[in-house]
């Protein structure tokens, strides 16, 4: 009998758009503050801020800000790949990394496929950057299917409103 991999999961959506799309969905500030969160700043290398439609690069650093959620849960990381065409991955809850691909699937489905790496194998990370994160990333892939699907934003911006599961 094998023991469950507490370090990382995988989380797929089939989506209805175009490769560019969602790859833009996933590499512009405008459009992660669309389908996930509320600020999304990218710094270059060179300290300066990419515009809100100018695409990740490699090295740069972000800090991202979440509706239903204060200033002090900020999440900072860095940009480790982005191709420009079909797979972006950055550093995430501190030792994680998340990759998110663009796949063929069966027939013409095109398949978000994430992934979060590198989890710590203590309680507490088990608990929050393994289920937690588990749930958040099910809701957020979900609200990207349906922002590109059919233009409806499901997150809750209302920061009064807690314990739901679309914050």
């Amino acid at each position: 009998m094998s023991s469950y991999d507490w370090s990382r999961f995988c989380k797929r959506i089939n989506i209805k758009a175009s490769v560019q799309d969602i790859y833009d969905a996933w590499a512009t500030q405008a459009m992660l503050e669309k389908w996930f969160l509320r600020t999304a700043e990218f710094t270059k290398p060179d300290n300066t801020l990419r515009t809100r439609y100018e695409h990740i690069e490699v090295g740069d650093r972000y800090r991202w800000l979440w509706h239903g959620y204060d200033d002090k849960s900020a999440e900072t990381g860095k940009i480790i790949e982005a191709n420009g065409r079909d797979l972006i991955r950055f550093s995430f809850a501190g030792s994680c990394n998340v990759s998110v691909a663009i796949k063929m699937d069966v027939g013409d489905d095109l398949v978000v496929e994430l992934w979060q790496e590198n989890i710590p194998g203590d309680e507490d990370s088990k608990v929050n950057l393994h289920m937690g994160c588990t749930k958040g990333w099910t809701f957020y892939l979900t609200n990207l299917k349906s922002i590109l699907e059919g233009g409806i934003d499901l997150r809750n911006k209302n920061i009064s409103l807690k314990n739901v599961v679309n914050a």
